[in-house]
């Protein structure tokens, strides 16, 4: 009998090309390497590494530093997106040595040797750190991420909350969508078509949670799903680069339990 084994290839222009430059490195005693992949969609050639090395006495404490100090003094082509700085916005979120998170909170001490750094995983990339989050936008405006309600609004007052049930959103609106959790998750990058993902998913949940919500049977005909919701294996990727320390998977398994339990 004829095996027959997959076959993937990759478009021609994703491949990473080895004629990267490498820019002048700075004179100083604490030097660092970074290599950072770059893509320009205006033109023909296929993505790349370029490396700097900076002098570190010279350059802020965290990856953003790095990133900016790049662009302002030795490469002002680079492209990335930031605001905040303070691991509140969630802009800089990247790849960072194997690892997604934010580069404002990402010490350049807490890697070893180089520092490699690419765009999120599994997404269309704008230019060079920059990913194309139309899709996730869009996903997440599927779930209708706000409060839905079908009694009349209170008169001259908003709607009230317990404390306790205050407290059941805690761990859920904390979240900055950064999707690093998003691109993390294998089931997404198999799935993403379908599968919602981490991020999404936490979202959901935080408004099927809130006590003042009064659409939950609504939210959970719209997950009620085999792709939508039930890829999530567990991997737990997600929970491990949260860079606001929160558990998506929980919150998926928490969904799925209210499924359960309208079902019995």
């Amino acid at each position: 009998m004829e095996r027959r084994v997959a076959e993937f290839t990759l478009p021609k222009n994703s491949k990473i090309s080895r004629k990267g430059r490498t820019y002048k490195a700075e004179e100083g005693k604490r030097l660092k390497r970074f290599r950072i992949y770059r893509y320009d969609p205006e033109t023909s050639a296929n993505p790349r590494y370029d490396t700097y090395t900076i002098d570190l006495d010279q350059c802020g404490p965290m990856v953003l530093d790095a990133l900016i100090k790049i662009k302002n003094e030795i490469d002002p082509t680079l492209t990335f997106r930031r605001s905040c700085r303070e691991g509140i916005c969630g802009s800089c979120s990247m790849n960072m040595d194997g690892r997604n998170g934010l580069a404002c909170t990402t010490a350049i001490g807490d890697i070893n040797g180089e520092v490699r750094i690419t765009p999120l995983p599994h997404l269309d990339v704008v230019k060079d750190l920059v990913p194309d989050l139309t899709h996730v936008y869009a996903q997440l405006a599927s779930i209708e991420p706000w409060l839905k309600t079908a009694t009349p609004e209170p008169s001259g007052k908003e709607r009230l909350q317990s404390p306790e049930a205050r407290h059941k959103l805690d761990g859920l609106y904390e979240c900055i969508l950064c999707f690093c959790c998003q691109t993390s998750c294998p089931s997404y990058w198999w799935n993403g078509d379908k599968f919602l993902g981490p991020a999404i998913l936490l979202q959901a949940y935080r408004w099927l949670a809130d006590s003042r919500d009064e659409m939950t049977g609504e939210r959970l005909d719209q997950l009620e799903d085999p792709f939508r919701l039930y890829r999530c294996h567990t991997i737990m990727n997600c929970a491990n680069v949260c860079p606001k320390g929160l558990n998506p998977a929980k919150a998926i398994a928490e969904t799925k339990k209210l499924i359960a339990e309208r079902a019995a």
